[in-house]
């Protein structure tokens, strides 16, 4: 069946059609092709000549910008043909300089699998040598040394860079010769794996310049809406922008569908995800589902097998759940299956969302908004990877956003690309980096604020106090026991946990989503098999687990504390006092609910160690005005509350971020702040990530917004679709709608 053939099929039929909020189609485009670029080599030259390949216009304009020297950012969307805009420049470089290497940098190991073979075919196919070479913690030791002295093109991961550059002694000879870093899908490098990145860049560079060489960029990502200003942050250097594709594409129908469009009989997001791509399968379109998260994952993928066992249970088996977690050939293995068209219908985290190569599909479904619109057009760019028709699918959650761009539709698909934040000064990251960077060469304060910045010194002189650090007369250099690099982790995540059962490791996790997840007690899914947590060993980071369906689900309980330890800055505002300033979070997960169709059937209690970590809040202080504008009838608490939900759920409508980037607290009473009534939302990151900041400059609006979408919700005492959140630690209790809007209105007025 085609695209449209299913699409008809779909709103000939009531059950579906009604759900349905909005359908916008955008058109196909021709091909926009441009001469062979004269850098190019001969070889290369009667390579296209030969296979009838014309070059797209931005192709041909990378190419000729890294042959004038420059440094290039391409944003273009999804099989656009990226890899070969920054293959063939490098191809260009090793024929003017025979023994040039270059390193290319992807956010994944599955990223360097594909791209490995993509670069021996282009081998094959031009007879030029390039002699690339995976590098990453899969290589095995005895082909590490051959690799470093001989390989011309080493594909790795920021992970495995960090790990690289301590012993850059042994790689003096790759480093020297070092004259093209590729970085693709640069836009996963933002926030708080951003701001490590863009420090790892300036580590890379710095061991560079000890080498002699000064390599050229070029990064590939999807579209952003500040790519020139996101260039400089992650890499230090000025760009040029190469930002119109002129890849074919064809027509793609993309669909807003709102299982909540009708409240009296709302239906489950996930069962309608299943539903649809049972639908799809079943069609005859092969197909993607993206869902949230590893535990939705999985029983999308379970729920949708059970739809096709009644309607195809041939097509059953073609079904199956991929995420983070699984082991490396496990992955592999699914990956495979999609591309040849064994699986017909893959159910995802956002691990899929990039660029690996997965052949071409016919439909995705988007389960709930991603967070970003650079997300969602990413994930729905996952279909139509040729000239044909294409679908997506935005199956609506019941939360304020979703629901918001339901009832806007022009708004959704009007809205630009984000903003792509990157912190370098953040002082927990810059003082990990300036450790790291110490025990690869001793740091000069004056010459290395080239790299660092000016503020360097006050963090040197804290690694010294510390006792992490010397000064000596070469500069200050590393003295810890440890690798400096086993000590500071790209991600802040420092802990990461197996699960086992029977000492057999089934997947990995952080500590935060053990936590949530995985704690002792907890019914977790695997690849459509229920295990329950048995126990946690905290000396060796094992989660043990044995398999077991016991018939519900669970969801823990979470309390917050936050201590203000700075005001960095406020401002007065209708309702209050608004500051900016740094505060200490604590995340305590004190029990779990045991769930059945989302009715609680028991609550038991958790003993773990909570999560403490320093970040950046935006708070308001309540004034008299501000608490009468809520009114005496209202529950102030349950107001409080839902405004603070309501914000957190718009801060992704104008902040690059997801809802679970952000946390939040609001109190009747704080004593942080003389007894008055207060609302936080905080970066969830250690150190912070320029939300809250982001937040903070645009309050006013950020509470229109808020007050907008909580007005237009059609329910009287406040509901999901506006001030009830998912991860609230307090079940949604209490909140306080009219109350909440009055108080939203004041301070947007």
């Amino acid at each position: 069946m085609s695209v449209s053939g299913f699409l008809e099929l779909v709103l000939e039929n009531r059950r579906y059609s009604s759900h349905i909020a909005y359908i916008h189609k955008i058109p196909g485009k021709d091909a926009i092709y441009s001469s062979c670029p004269e850098a190019l080599p001969d070889r290369v030259k009667e390579w296209l000549s030969r296979e009838g390949i014309s070059l797209y216009s931005h192709q041909t304009e990378a190419i000729r910008a890294i042959a004038a020297g420059d440094d290039v950012i391409l944003c273009t969307p999804t099989a656009s043909g990226k890899t070969l805009s920054f293959l063939l420049p490098f191809l260009t470089i090793r024929e003017q300089v025979r023994d040039a290497t270059a390193l290319a940098i992807y956010p994944a190991k599955a990223l360097t699998r594909d791209q490995l073979r993509t670069i021996r075919d282009l081998e094959k196919s031009t007879g030029m040598h390039l002699d690339p070479a995976i590098y990453d913690g899969d290589t095995p030791q005895h082909d590490r040394p051959l690799i470093r002295s001989q390989a011309g093109l080493i594909l790795t991961n920021p992970y495995e860079l960090h790990q690289i550059l301590p012993w850059h002694r042994q790689w003096s000879s790759f480093f020297s010769r070092l004259e093209y870093v590729i970085l693709d899908e640069a836009h996963q490098y933002r926030g708080v794996f951003g701001s490590s990145m863009a420090l790892l860049i300036r580590r890379l560079l710095r061991i560079c310049d000890h080498y002699g060489s000064a390599p050229q960029f070029f990064l590939s990502s999807a579209t952003l809406a500040n790519p020139a200003d996101f260039a400089c942050q992650l890499t230090g250097r000025e760009m040029t922008i190469i930002d119109t594709s002129g890849a074919p594409t064809g027509s793609r129908y993309f669909v807003l569908y709102n299982p909540y469009q009708e409240m009296a009989q709302p239906r489950s997001v996930y069962s309608e995800s299943a539903e649809l791509l049972s639908i799809l399968v079943d069609s005859g379109l092969q197909s993607l589902c993206f869902t949230g998260s590893r535990r939705m994952t999985e029983l999308v993928s379970v729920w949708t097998k059970n739809s096709l066992r009644q309607k195809s249970p041939d097509k059953m088996n073609s079904i199956a759940a991929y995420r983070a977690g699984y082991l490396p050939k496990e992955r592999q293995e699914l990956e495979r299956n999609l591309k040849t068209g064994v699986m017909r219908g893959l159910v995802s985290t956002n691990a899929l969302e990039l660029g690996i190569d997965i052949g071409s599909l016919d439909a995705v479904i988007l389960t709930g908004y991603p967070g970003t619109m650079m997300s969602v057009w990413q994930q729905a760019g996952r279909a139509g990877r040729s000239t044909a028709d294409s679908l997506a699918i935005l199956i609506a959650m019941q939360n304020p956003l979703d629901q918001f761009f339901m009832r806007h539709p022009t708004e959704f698909f009007a809205r630009p690309h984000e903003h792509a934040i990157i912190d370098t000064k953040n002082p927990y990251i810059l003082s990990g980096q300036l450790l790291c960077a110490s025990s690869e060469l001793p740091i000069q304060p004056e010459s290395d604020i080239r790299w660092f910045g000016k503020g360097i010194s006050g963090h040197l002189d804290a690694l010294v106090e510390n006792g992490l650090i010397a000064r000596t007369p070469r500069g200050y250099v590393y003295t810890g026991r440890k690798r400096a690099s086993e000590l500071v982790s790209l991600s802040l995540i420092s802990e990461v946990w197996t699960v086992e059962v029977k000492s057999r490791v089934i997947e990995t996790l952080d500590v935060r989503q053990a936590c949530r997840e995985a704690h002792p007690g907890a019914v977790l899914i695997h690849q459509g098999e229920r295990y329950i947590v048995a126990s946690w060993d905290y000396d060796r980071h094992r989660i043990l687990a044995m398999k077991e369906d016991p018939g519900y689900y669970t969801k823990v309980n979470q309390l917050t504390g936050i201590e203000i330890r700075e005001r960095l800055m406020s401002r007065e505002i209708p309702a209050g006092t608004l500051f900016l300033g740094r505060v200490e979070v604590s995340e305590l997960y004190h029990g779990y609910r045991r769930l059945i169709d989302e009715k609680t059937i028991s609550t038991e209690p958790l003993t773990l160690e909570p999560i403490t970590f320093e970040t950046i809040s935006v708070w308001i202080e309540l004034s008299l005005a501000g608490l009468a504008a809520i009114g005496s009838d209202r529950d102030i608490g349950g107001s409080l509350h839902g405004a603070e939900h309501a914000l957190i759920a718009m801060m992704p409508f104008h902040v690059l971020c997801d809802r679970w980037d952000l946390g939040g607290l609001s109190t009747t009473s704080s004593s942080e702040c003389q007894g008055k009534p207060v609302i936080f939302v905080y970066d969830g990151y250690e150190g912070g990530i320029g939300l809250a900041e982001r937040a903070y400059h645009i309050y006013e609006e950020l509470c229109q917004s808020s007050e907008s979408m909580v007005r237009e919700c059609q329910c009287a005492d406040g509901c999901p679709a506006c001030i009830y959140s998912p991860k609230c630690g307090n079940d949604n209790q209490p909140l306080d709608k009219k109350g909440c809007l009055a108080l939203l209105r004041t301070i947007s007025s």
